[in-house]
């Protein structure tokens, strides 16, 4: 990119001042790969190291006394466990959300911030899959939701939203993962090709997979990438509605309501903006990219959290009514005590930090206020915990058996798991590595090991063109000359040039619905073999095949195999991992430091002469033509 894409007339740019690909490339990259630090580093690390040793300290204890430890207790059963579940899988919505999403919308600005929300996706639904299993009182069962019935004689409870749970969890970080990963794979080809030390190149080498850039990887990763956005975002949707479900299947006043499900997501999606801020805003000055994560950036995202926000005290607002037009004794008495009994001081502070702090967003002088934007952030992130944490533990404070009426009280167990997990998140999220030593280029398996002692054979030629222009030019001039054993190798996608090189319509769409297919049969075959053929377990009176609840798990199960035949069906079509190609032993070949564009014309092509192919190359405008050898 020559400038900053600047949008409409007036708006802020996402990149501000001019770049190009080879400059950005070497930015990113010198932060991973020159050990450069950010500013105040080891004060960051040190904290959240003590953070870490909290957090280990506080689990050990809990599964040293019980969750009593905690302050639960009958009948608040369900206390800062669940609720800082539901807030971190909250947090772990949004950069699949900002990543999915955004790509399909095609907006430019996401690529400045998709790559740290993904692995904060992945960092906070890790952490989010521990509080259920520490709730358990013994997690070491935690392995009977899984479909073993041998473990404890009999299968899962397919219709308990509490499997559901699982599954969706399961589903998404599975799935989130592989979008991450998929992501990540020309960026690993970046870090593998400027890599300093021989050690770094075979470790970026591998999980780059053997990407070069071939227009024909492109084009199939282009399509799957696409897909998995598509296949992403209604499981973002689905995760946080499935857990919302857990309180809506409950009779119990305050869950059992119609508004959870969207009133979940909504705040989800708040408080996962709001992290995206906590963590973006920090970063952008610490490694001094303001540049490249732009006022722009971080203007939308305030933008989103205002949405979300909107829909967040619309729910509030209709828990309220709800309670009061229902007429419904309990309900009225839950929300009365939720606003003046034990728990106002909480009540309000949450309405305070969701709601009226909130509305500081509308103005665009405070959200493009670095200091005062994250300190907003900072408050939604505190005020959505205590929402949380105020929906788990009233409704069951206040059932229907006013004896047995009772609070959780929080301890300081409470307060070291949930600190101890933040600490635990940032300090995974923290760069550490080691200043390399030394500079090795890497030129492939052909560079340095037998040039002397044996004579290899012809590949082809290859030529750099300067731009990509230029390069489908000279991909539409070789064919027409009679050229069909080409290749073309750029930085990025350029679209149409599979097609001008002769690439047949792929079949990884049909793969992947497939594989959609094959998933929800299969699962849903699994339960009806284990409910009624195994297992045939009456349940309240309920038929066997309680299809609604079963289309739950075969809908996770359908987007968990969909994406894993998108994601090793890309694998596949481009003969990945690859991890050698004669294309790595040209000098010339710079894939991620030049920013050049590059045409292979084998050998092996018939209408191929060595001589004649390199002129013609030349005329073309290839700034360099050099042979390859095999």
């Amino acid at each position: 990119m020559a400038e900053a894409i600047a949008g409409k007339p007036g708006a802020l740019p996402v990149l501000r001042g001019r770049h190009d690909l080879p400059e950005i490339s070497g930015r990113i990259s010198a932060i991973v790969l020159d050990g450069r630090l950010p500013r105040y580093f080891w004060t960051a690390f040190f904290a959240c190291f003590v953070f870490v040793l909290i957090f280990l300290y506080s689990i050990t204890y809990l599964i040293s006394v019980g969750v009593g430890a905690y302050g639960v207790n009958i009948p608040v059963v369900w206390g800062t466990m669940i609720g800082n579940f539901v807030w971190w899988i909250g947090i772990g919505h949004a950069g699949t959300l900002i990543s999915a999403v955004l790509l399909l919308l095609r907006q430019p600005w996401r690529a400045s911030i998709n790559r740290f929300a993904e692995a904060m996706t992945l960092f906070a639904v890790a952490m989010a899959g521990l509080f259920p299993i520490l709730h358990l009182g013994r997690p070491w069962f935690f392995y009977w939701l899984l479909p073993l019935p041998t473990t404890h004689m009999h299968w899962p409870q397919w219709r308990s939203p509490l499997v559901w749970d699982f599954a969706a969890i399961a589903t998404y970080a599975s799935v989130s993962l592989m979008f991450w990963y998929m992501g990540l794979l020309p960026d690993l080809a970046v870090l593998r090709d400027r890599a300093k030390s021989r050690p770094a190149q075979l470790f970026y080498g591998i999980l780059a997979l053997g990407w070069r850039g071939s227009a024909f990887h492109w084009a199939r990763y282009q399509t799957v990438y696409f897909l998995m956005a598509a296949l992403a975002t209604p499981l973002v949707v689905s995760v946080h509605s499935i857990v919302s479900l857990d309180f809506t299947f409950a009779i119990t006043p305050g869950f059992h309501s119609t508004i959870f499900p969207p009133y979940f997501v909504a705040g989800a999606l708040l408080s996962g903006f709001a992290m995206v801020l906590t963590i973006a805003i920090p970063l952008r000055w610490a490694f001094s990219v303001q540049d490249l994560i732009t006022l722009r950036h971080m203007d939308n995202a305030a933008k989103l959290m205002i949405a979300a926000g909107m829909i967040v005290i619309y729910g509030y607002a209709s828990e309220v009514f709800f309670a009061w037009y229902s007429g419904e004794t309990y309900e009225r008495t839950m929300m009365w005590q939720r606003a003046f009994g034990p728990y106002a001081p909480l009540f309000w502070t949450m309405l305070a930090c969701n709601g009226a702090v909130l509305q500081l967003l509308w103005f665009r002088r405070v959200r493009l206020n670095m200091a005062v934007l994250f300190a907003i952030a900072l408050i939604i992130n505190v005020g959505m915990w205590i929402e949380r944490y105020v929906i788990v533990v009233t409704g069951p404070s206040r059932d229907y058996l006013p004896s047995s009426w009772g609070e959780q009280s929080l301890r300081w167990l409470d307060f070291g798991i949930l600190f101890g997990s933040i600490g635990t998140l940032l300090r995974i999220g923290l760069p550490v590595h080691p200043r390399p030593a030394g500079h090795h280029h890497f030129r492939g398996r052909g560079a340095g090991r037998g040039e002397g002692r044996r004579k290899m054979s012809l590949y082809g030629v290859i030529a750099a063109f300067a731009d990509p222009g230029a390069l489908t030019e000279a991909v539409r001039t070789m064919r027409a000359r009679g050229y069909r054993r080409m290749d073309a190798f750029s930085p990025f996608h350029v679209h149409g040039l599979a097609d001008m090189l002769g690439m047949r319509k792929t079949r990884l769409p049909w793969a992947i619905l497939g594989g959609a297919v094959a998933g929800a049969v299969f699962v849903y075959g699994l339960i009806l073999y284990s409910v009624e053929i195994d297992f045939p377990l009456n349940v309240g009176g309920r038929p066997l095949h309680s299809w609604p609840a079963f289309l739950v798990i075969a809908f996770e199960a359908a987007i968990l195999g969909a994406a894993l035949a998108a994601f090793f069906g890309m694998l596949a079509a481009n003969r990945l991992p690859e991890y050698y190609h004669p294309v790595f032993n040209a000098t010339s070949f710079t894939y991620a430091r030049g920013g050049k564009f590059y045409l292979l014309v084998e050998a092996a092509d018939p209408k191929f002469r060595k001589g004649v192919t390199k002129g013609q190359l030349t005329r073309l405008g290839a700034e360099t033509v050099e042979e390859v050898e095999a």
